[in-house]
């Protein structure tokens, strides 16, 4: 019933005209592909379903199949730790690889210490996404007392977070940007399993490297660490080498990956009851890190079309 029908009517006008199907057809199929797969029409369109076989569909995991997963596997009580950025620092601060530091009204002295033995921080607030509530900041531009009076004072709790350090080898292939593989591990009665991987690189000069931002993403073997395919961006653009560097990024191996494995397997079993949880990591030049977690994973850069040549999507991969 919420439901933008005005986009959805957009979407089966681009079918019709890049298919040339039927927009009626194209509509009663959505609804089946809804009704029988979980997939909303975003989903449709941006899968290409309108090409697929009802066994094709049925590999793909859709918002409605992973809206099943966060259900069955996450306990809503339980979410906040992973979703409230502060929360999750205490929790998983031997997985984090950098010092922080809350910034609240009884340790201004701790915190202008903090700020003082540094020339680069990151400031965050402990709820956000996409990189909204995050900023850079110069230690040495202002007074160290002037930043913590502007970020105590936050509607939201603040945090300020040391400057991660990119392997050499990952830098080498877009340098501006952090650029994290999204790891998604299914934890089941202490059992845990790795569902998949894909990798997120800047473009365009972007200090971040979403999706949603200009950025790149390919998948990635979850049991080797290697690019399985050229990226994409959100319009589909292919990059045999990255536009900013010359570098091949199809085959490239992340240096570490037994590393990574292990780290997600060891960080899916702090809090049990959240046991559906997508890792983004990143690669110091020492080990990798955790950025963050994300207790309700995408499920749209895992499958697709230009990556998935055989027309089969992951959800094999998430039985378990």
């Amino acid at each position: 019933m919420r439901m933008d029908n005005k986009a959805m009517m957009a979407k089966i006008k681009d079918i019709h005209e890049k298919s040339g199907k039927n927009r009626v057809w194209i509509f009663f199929d959505m609804v089946h592909c809804g009704r029988k797969f979980g997939a909303g029409y975003m989903d449709y369109w941006l899968y290409e379903m309108y090409n697929l076989t009802d066994k094709e569909r049925d590999t793909y995991i859709t918002r409605g199949r992973n809206y099943e997963l966060v259900k069955k596997y996450n306990d809503p009580n339980y979410t906040q730790l992973i979703d409230d950025k502060i929360e999750f620092n205490r929790r998983f601060g031997d997985f984090l690889g950098r010092k922080w530091i809350e910034i609240r009204e009884d340790n201004k002295q701790e915190v202008i210490d903090f700020i003082n033995s540094h020339d680069f921080l990151m400031a965050k607030a402990n709820l956000g996404s996409c990189g909204k509530t995050v900023e850079k900041i110069d230690c040495k531009a202002d007074t160290a007392e002037n930043y913590y009076e502007k970020y105590v004072h936050q509607d939201k709790p603040h945090f300020f977070e040391e400057i991660i350090v990119q392997h050499p080898a990952v830098s080498a292939i877009y340098p501006h940007a952090i650029n994290t593989v999204r790891v998604v591990t299914i934890q089941k009665e202490g059992k845990v399993h790795i569902a998949s991987a894909c990798v997120r690189f800047g473009n365009h000069g972007h200090s971040v490297d979403n999706f949603n931002s200009g950025g790149m993403t390919a998948p990635v073997d979850e049991k080797t660490g290697e690019v399985t395919d050229f990226p994409i961006d959100k319009t589909k653009v292919l990059y045999e080498r990255h536009p900013e560097t010359g570098a091949v990024i199809k085959g490239f191996v992340f240096p570490m990956w037994d590393e990574v494995v292990e780290m997600c397997s060891k960080a899916a079993l702090v809090v049990p009851q959240v046991g559906f949880i997508g890792w983004d990591v990143c690669f110091t030049p020492e080990r990798p890190v955790i950025v963050e977690g994300n207790d309700y994973p995408g499920h749209d850069l895992y499958q697709l079309p230009e990556h998935t040549h055989d027309k089969k999507g992951i959800w094999p991969k998430y039985q378990f």
